[in-house]
């Protein structure tokens, strides 16, 4: 049986969210679910939301959270979740160990 690991959530992610929360009334936290679709076969989904369920991961780091719902888990596991700033624009990012592909998205890949 393999080992799920949670994923990591880099220092800059956490900081880009304390960022989107300060110009917010009400905090929110970060979503990362993986679903059935996209040009490879899963894509990421990445949202806010103001609530949690009682089936989420919650990854907290100086009261900003980032939510994995058990389903999602297993594709995640010991994934790196960061924010990158290019010059094509700036974005949460996943780099993902489980992957065997990606689209050149970036949001899309199979496992």
């Amino acid at each position: 049986m393999q080992l799920t690991l949670p994923p990591k959530v880099t220092d800059r992610a956490f900081a880009r969210l304390s960022e989107i929360n300060e110009n917010s009334d009400a905090a929110k936290s970060l979503r990362i679910a993986v679903e059935g679709g996209g040009c490879s076969g899963f894509q990421y989904e990445i949202k806010l939301e103001e609530s949690t369920t009682d089936d989420d991961l919650i990854l907290e780091k100086d009261g900003q959270q980032v939510l994995i719902d058990s389903i999602s888990l297993p594709f995640l596991s010991n994934a790196v979740i960061d924010f990158t700033q290019e010059l094509i624009g700036a974005r949460f990012v996943i780099e993902n160990p489980n992957a065997t592909s990606s689209c050149g998205c970036g949001t899309s890949f199979s496992m």
